[in-house]
């Protein structure tokens, strides 16, 4: 009989904790202002998860009239910031890892007005050498219902 040679688990250094220290140490301080919150980062399959599953992260824009254009809804450059800073931390998980990058196309379509608290659900679609690609989710934060969708390319710098 041969051996059996297990693999060692994945080292996951691109963590919940690493996504927050990415929000104050990378990040400029305007998008410091909206307060995001980091909520999840996946950057492994969680067992169960469905064949279409993608790294990922979700991020909380908090509601408050200090985002809003006004006085009642989001303003939509609120919620681009929102899903470019979300899809920047989907990227590190995807990559375990920080690295510099920029958004080269960002694709955003508005459903509905927001006064309320906004998810971002961030997945990588394709990740490259140089360029990668991924799409957003905004959804309301309590049901879950789309109020946005978002189509980004970045380029790694």
């Amino acid at each position: 009989m041969g051996e059996v040679h297990r693999l060692p688990a994945p080292q996951i250094s691109f963590s919940l904790q690493t996504a927050g220290r990415l929000m104050t140490e990378v990040f400029p301080a305007w998008v410091q202002d909206l307060a995001l919150l980091v909520e999840s980062v996946e950057t492994v399959r969680p067992a169960g998860a469905l064949p279409d599953w993608q790294p990922g992260a979700t991020v909380r824009l908090p509601y408050s009239k200090k985002v809003c254009s006004d006085g009642a809804a989001v303003c939509t450059q609120a919620l681009m910031a929102l899903a470019d800073t979300a899809m920047v931390l989907a990227c590190s998980a995807a990559w375990n890892g920080y690295r510099p990058m920029t958004s080269i196309d960002q694709t955003t379509h508005f459903l509905r007005p927001v006064n309320f608290d906004v998810v971002a659900d961030a997945r990588v679609v394709r990740i490259g050498r140089n360029t990668s690609f991924g799409r957003v989710m905004l959804l309301n934060a309590s049901d879950r219902r789309p109020v946005g969708m978002v189509a980004s390319a970045y380029s790694m710098l």
